[in-house]
């Protein structure tokens, strides 16, 4: 399970990269953030438990976080 957090860092990792080319700098100091904290937790060598467990933290914060940003921040038609 620890190697999954490790591949989880590689790929924020790519999308950060991908997002400052893009010019979207807010954003990919985001994902350069969840890069350093997923890596760092996959050398951390915890219980698979443990690892599920802070998984399923990370999903219930990214999708409160994507619902409140969507329904109250996000302006409908901006890409017009």
């Amino acid at each position: 399970m620890d190697r999954m957090f490790r591949v989880l860092g590689f790929w924020t990792g790519i999308f950060a990269v991908l997002f400052y080319i893009g010019h979207m700098n807010e954003m990919a100091l985001l994902f350069f953030a969840q890069t350093v904290i997923l890596i760092a937790l996959g050398y951390l060598g915890l219980s698979e438990r443990v690892y599920v467990y802070i998984f399923a933290g990370y999903c219930t914060l990214f999708f409160v976080g994507f619902t409140y940003y969507s329904v109250f921040i996000l302006v409908p038609g901006f890409g017009h």
